[in-house]
């Protein structure tokens, strides 16, 4: 049962103290306020101050596209098929440095256009009613604004302010060349009509009017030409981002002019389009060339051939072939051409052959360029190792070598491999032996030619040969024609689906919500840290609950602010709330006295920690109130270091204790009446040198003795045993020990001393005075109720509740 009560006790007081801390940190809401108001006030300054920044994108698709009309064995843009890896290429180049610099020049990005706004120079880029036209391979003042002020509808004013101390330099973007530039003048101002030629020594250009001019305050605006590596690295930012199992890619990027954004966008897109068109037509372009060539020869070959032949006929008078020639002429020529086909095959296939057994990568097999692929199976085992090596490219830059999914895909590409050899050996030996029986079949029609006369044997070899060379010229003529259709009908492999466009977005920096939504917080927290860190390290005493638990000496009560001219608070204001506060502490310490010493005189020790705490003002205070309870009192001055209560009396301090107890003085030459009826004083009097031996002597136990012959009460004022040890000499004397400390002054450490003292029973019937105590909601309700100090509304008529000035309250705050 204990042990659940004590459990119960335990909670409830962890509860209390958690409520407490709530307590003091909700007090201190003028401070979360403030901080909340600052932090909403910067956050309003950095969204209307940053630059607004938009996000614009476009997305494309990359997709191999070949014409239908094509098949793979005729068409010079041949390609062996297989999973493409355009689209990280693609995306490679989008965000290369070489392709940008390129969209920035057919741009003109590297030219700025500008216009002061509220917090910078803002860019006006396609919102001037002028552009920039550069003279091409002139030399451009770089990186200095320029400014043009229009004039009216026509004219317009250019100026350039140059810094003596700075150096210029002038810009070739033709030859990307630099040269150092020194102005002859501080600055320069001319008029200018527009598209106007400019001829200056650092600017050869033309303004040319875009749109109708309004004159008025906005029309300055500011241009600025940059080199192309700064422009290209403010377009580093660019993304292209592709979108996983597809084949598009979308493009972002991000800016403070829309109108610079989609321009960007849009011609980053149209320039690789370009460029991609050019470097896929680059094979059927080369074919071209060679079949031009060979074409050109094979030409001239059967112009040189036909000719020899009319030659021939004339001279021998022979023009026709006769029957039998005939049919050899025919049936020869059919062979010539079928072994030349078999003998084009075997050569590639040796090639492809070589090219397998001789590279580990796949991805580029040479595809035939003039060449007829019969055989299936080749062209899908080709297409086959093609695509698993393109895979195996992909898996390497994503996974380790010793991967399973990588190890399978090389196993996968091994087995292709062998098999195509094999496909490619079996085939190339079947044209071989084709090869053969043409020949055997031509070498018959041979040894019958052999019987025709010797004229029309060689009349039939003349127009054996022109009718292979004119087949070859007609073959040469059709991939010449198939070559031009590639290259006129090949589109980009990339396609926009979705261009860049400003539809009104709004800016993505700065967010707006997101920075007030932080501004909160950090109003909430900081002050939140600010706080719980000065409560961590704060070791001053604030209530009479933290004396509770810092010491198992009792509370006697609390005392206010005092609010009087001096120390006479009782005295001076006796229905104020701090006189009523120390009647109830004239009521709490009757029960700290003995029950023998109920009609006898009660000595009450007063003391502290430390200086500052207030011990004199409760001493004086005491006495007060029991010499206006009636009581015959006695204030002693025992702090003979540093003597005060004279002054608060109009008092005199030569003579004294110290008098006294040096033999200088009797006991009713020291007494001095005070104005206060029933109260007597005896101050300390001069400082002496050895104030410790002097109050432990015989004569403080013979003066003690005398003032309980004569007196009700005997209050004393004595030192900090803190910092001395008199108070400790004179606890024999005492019947009562009141021990003050002061709200936001004591230290909780200095409650160790006390504590030692009352532990060893150094010092009994200690009581503790919490002085200057003031309700304040941070440190918890109705502490001061308990202790004889009330106020707010239930005090009213029976105390007179002190008002401060509001200087004074705007001071305390």
């Amino acid at each position: 049962m204990d042990s659940k009560f004590s459990f119960s006790e335990q909670t409830n007081e962890h509860i209390s103290d958690i409520k407490d801390y709530l307590f003091r940190i909700i007090a201190n809401w003028k401070w979360f306020v403030f901080a909340i108001l600052v932090a909403f006030a910067i956050a309003y300054y950095f969204n209307i101050s940053s630059e607004k920044i938009y996000g614009l994108s476009t997305t494309i698709a990359v997709k191999e596209k070949q014409n239908p009309l094509f098949s793979t064995g005729t068409n010079i843009a041949f390609n062996w098929g297989g999973v493409s890896d355009k689209v990280e290429s693609i995306r490679k180049a989008l965000t290369s440095r070489s392709h940008n610099e390129n969209v920035i020049k057919e741009l003109g990005f590297y030219i700025d256009y500008l216009k002061e706004g509220r917090f910078r120079l803002e860019d006006v880029y396609k919102e001037t009613p002028f552009e920039i036209k550069l003279q091409p391979n002139q030399y451009q003042l770089l990186n200095t604004l320029i400014k043009i002020e229009i004039i009216d509808e026509g004219n317009f004013k250019l100026s350039v302010d140059f810094d003596t101390e700075e150096d210029y330099n002038l810009i070739n973007y033709k030859s990307e060349t630099t040269q150092r530039f020194i102005p002859e003048n501080a600055s320069f101002s001319k008029s200018y009509s527009f598209d106007e030629y400019i001829n200056l020594p650092f600017l050869k250009a033309q303004v040319l009017k875009s749109e109708v001019v309004k004159i008025g305050k906005a029309n300055i605006f500011y241009i600025k030409i940059n080199s192309l590596n700064s422009v290209t690295s403010k377009y580093k930012n660019v993304r292209a981002k592709g979108l996983s199992g597809t084949s598009l890619i979308e493009l972002s990027l991000t800016g403070s002019n829309k109108n610079r954004i989609v321009d960007f966008l849009n011609k980053t897109v149209e320039v690789l389009a370009e460029v991609e068109l050019e470097q896929k037509t680059n094979y059927a372009r080369s074919t071209k060339d060679f079949i031009d060539a060979q074409f050109k020869n094979t030409s001239d070959t059967l112009k040189l051939i036909e000719t020899n032949i009319e030659k021939f006929k004339q001279q021998n008078s022979i023009y026709n072939l006769s029957a039998q020639g005939g049919e050899i002429f025919s049936q020869t020529t059919g062979l010539d051409k079928l072994q030349k086909q078999f003998t084009d095959r075997i050569e590639y296939f040796d090639n492809l052959e070589s090219y397998i057994k001789n590279n580990t990568n796949f991805s580029k097999i040479p595809a035939p360029a003039i060449i007829n692929i019969e055989d299936a199976s080749i062209s899908a085992m080709v297409g086959e190792l093609t695509k698993l090596s393109i895979e195996n490219e992909k898996l390497s830059k994503e996974v380790t070598p010793n991967h399973p999914s990588l190890k399978l895909n090389n196993d996968e590409i091994e087995t292709t491999r062998n098999v195509l050899l094999e496909n490619l050996s079996s085939l190339k030996k079947a044209t071989l032996v084709s090869l053969k029986n043409s020949r055997e079949r031509l070498n018959s029609y041979n040894y019958q030619l052999n019987k025709l006369p010797n004229k029309e044997q060689k009349l039939l070899n003349y127009q054996r040969k022109y009718s292979l060379t004119e087949s070859n010229y007609v073959f040469l003529m059709q991939k010449r024609y198939e070559a031009d259709i590639a290259i006129a009908a090949s589109v980009s492999d990339i396609s926009v689906l979705d261009s860049a466009k400003d539809t009104g977005q709004g800016a993505i920096l700065p967010r707006v919500s997101f920075n007030y939504m932080i501004a909160l917080l950090l109003g909430v927290i900081l002050p939140l840290f600010v706080v719980i860190a000065k409560e961590i390290l704060d070791n001053k005493i604030h209530t009479a609950e933290d004396i509770e638990r810092l010491t198992p000496i009792p509370v006697l009560g609390v005392v206010g602010e005092n609010m009087a001219s001096n120390n006479l608070a009782v005295f001076l204001k006796p229905k104020s709330m701090v006189a009523e506060s120390f009647r109830a502490l004239r009521s709490n310490i009757q029960f700290l006295f003995d029950r023998k010493l109920k009609d006898r005189s009660k000595t009450i020790l007063v003391t502290s920690s430390v200086g500052g705490e207030g011990k004199t003002f409760i001493s004086i205070n005491m006495a007060t109130v029991f010499a206006l309870g009636g009581k015959k009192t006695i204030l002693v001055g025992l702090d003979l270091r540093k003597p005060k209560i004279f002054g608060d009396f109009d008092l005199t301090n030569k003579t004294g204790v110290v008098n006294y107890l040096i033999g200088e003085k009797n006991i009713s030459e020291v007494i001095q009446k005070s104005k206060i009826p029933n109260l007597d004083i005896i101050t300390s009097g001069p400082v002496p040198p050895n104030p410790s031996e002097l109050l432990i002597n015989t004569a403080t136990d013979e003066l003690i003795a005398k003032l309980k012959e004569d007196y009700d009460y005997i209050i004393l004022d004595t030192p900090p045993i803190g910092l001395v040890s008199d108070a400790l000499e004179l606890l024999k004397f005492t019947d009562a020990t009141i021990f003050v400390l002061r709200q936001d002054y004591s230290q909780k450490g200095m409650l160790k001393i006390i504590n030692d003292k009352y532990k060893k029973d150094s010092v009994s019937k200690v009581s503790i005075v919490l002085n200057d105590f003031k309700i304040k909601s941070k440190y918890g309700y109705g502490y001061g109720y308990g202790y004889g100090y009330g106020s707010g509304k239930y005090s009213e008529g029976y105390t007179i509740v002190e008002k401060k000035s509001f200087f004074k309250k705007l001071f305390n705050r």
